[in-house]
């Protein structure tokens, strides 16, 4: 039996796993409270994210291209900062993921509970879905690496049709003058006359980056498959440059479609901007449609969420920074043992459905704390490549993947995310969550106090 990840992704894979990662629930559900606190200079908000996930998506293609031998940001944080690094961060995107997951779980039961004819599931039938959920995912994560690619490819296919659908439905509704039934003509001047570009001002700009950074936590996936996939050196840099274009036309145009039939101030914050663009074209099923699209895109993520966390748990077996048998691999070349403990631990968010039936609260906290996660995760990965910029420049000027700015961009994209921590102080909801993350760090350091101990 083989030890080692087999590479048995393609490009097809790889390129639909960046888009899959790069659009996420947060777009369908998210952006109506997004457009309602931030209006118009959402668009700016997305790109200025986008271009700072950009840096760290180059920095982190350039350590992987500069040693194949580094199949993760496990590999590379433990050889250039050290092994207590590399050891945060495998377990700190594990919980990322198995945060995002648990947070997926309740979604997938508000958005079932449509088909329930908007009755609330009891505690029983909630758990139960999960339940469902989980062992599906987990079911097709056993079998291949390829079939993972390939389930990844068709949910990230519809993702990308109904976006794709929306903007074409909007063009329309702009350029035949729609006009809504509260009287409004579809426009593109709607995105300035109504309070300018910032109508909330600066405390409404800021208080859109609390939501829209949660849209882009996952783009860093590509990094994550790299390992397993045919001819890194071609597939991975295609894969990281394409995402500026992804987040023009996924983000940026489809939520100035978005704001061009309905105002920004006319937007129901409680309701998916498509599905009310949908609605008012006259297409009837539109709540049904975007259901399913919704359900498809959460469905995604906890694909996406039990792929890389069994990886994650793979390479800190590998790297003696987690239990051995986390590091073998079925007769499928398939790190099954990590699968069923990370499947395991969503099982408690499925028992949490059980016994906190209101989880609203809950789904916040999550996608919150998994954001700030992500953070660090990001600037450990920026972190490591000033390492690797000063220590092996030799690397660096070999490289035909280079980071653009070099050092410059690293401190840039450092003084963001650091800002960003910031902003996420400045909501009652989003501070729980911040207040409750050092109780991971302190978790960490005591299981890695005990690690070295042994």
């Amino acid at each position: 039996m083989s030890h080692e990840l087999q590479k048995s992704l393609s490009n097809r894979h790889l390129q639909l796993i960046a888009i899959g990662g790069a659009i996420g629930t947060g777009l369908f559900m998210g952006s109506g409270k997004t457009i309602s606190l931030a209006g118009p200079s959402i668009l700016f908000i997305y790109m200025i994210i986008g271009l700072m996930v950009f840096f760290v998506m180059r920095a982190l293609g350039e350590l992987l291209l500069s040693n194949l031998e580094y199949k993760s940001f496990i590999d590379f944080t433990t050889d250039l900062i050290g092994p207590w690094a590399g050891y945060f961060v495998g377990w700190t995107y594990w919980l990322c993921w198995i945060s995002i997951g648990i947070a997926d779980l309740s979604a997938i039961i508000n958005y079932l509970q449509f088909f329930n004819n908007g009755v609330a599931f009891s505690p029983a039938e909630s758990a139960l879905i999960c339940a469902t959920s989980i062992f599906f995912i987990m079911g097709l994560n056993l079998v291949t690496v390829k079939l993972f690619g390939e389930m990844e490819f068709w949910f990230a296919l519809v993702k990308i049709i109904a976006i794709v659908v929306l903007i074409l439905v909007g063009l329309w509704m702009v350029f035949t003058g729609f006009t809504s039934s509260a009287g409004e003509v579809a426009s593109f001047t709607h995105l300035w006359q109504n309070g300018g570009w910032f109508p909330t001002g600066v405390d409404g700009f800021l208080a859109g980056f609390q939501i829209a950074i949660f849209a882009f936590v996952g783009v860093e996936l590509v990094g994550t498959t790299a390992a397993e996939t045919q001819d890194p050196e071609t597939n991975l840099p295609k894969a990281v440059n394409s995402i500026p274009i992804r987040i023009i036309i996924f983000y940026v145009f489809a939520l100035c479609i978005v704001m061009a039939v309905t105002p920004w101030n006319k937007i129901d914050p409680t309701i998916s901007p498509f599905v009310s663009l949908f609605s008012q074209a006259g297409i009837a099923a539109a709540a049904i449609i975007m259901n399913l699209v919704v359900l498809s895109s959460v469905m995604s993520s906890m694909n996406s969420g039990v792929f890389s966390t069994s990886r994650m748990l793979f390479g800190l077996s590998k790297e003696g920074q987690g239990p051995k048998l986390f590091g073998r691999l079925n007769n499928r070349h398939v790190p099954a043992n990590a699968l069923y403990f990370s499947a395991l631990c969503l099982l408690g968010g499925a028992a949490l459905q059980y016994f906190v039936p209101n989880t609203v609260e809950a789904f916040t906290l999550a996608t919150t704390l998994s954001t700030i996660l992500f953070i660090c995760v990001w600037l450990m990965i920026i972190w490591s490549y000033m390492i690797y910029y000063k220590t092996r420049p030799q690397l660096h000027q070999a490289s035909q993947f280079k980071l653009p700015g070099g050092l410059l961009t690293c401190w840039i994209t450092v003084i963001f995310f650091v800002g960003m921590v910031y902003v996420l102080s400045l909501q009652p909801d989003t501070l729980r969550a911040l207040q409750v993350s050092p109780i991971w760090f302190l978790i960490l350091l005591i299981g890695y106090f005990f690690r070295t101990k042994e």
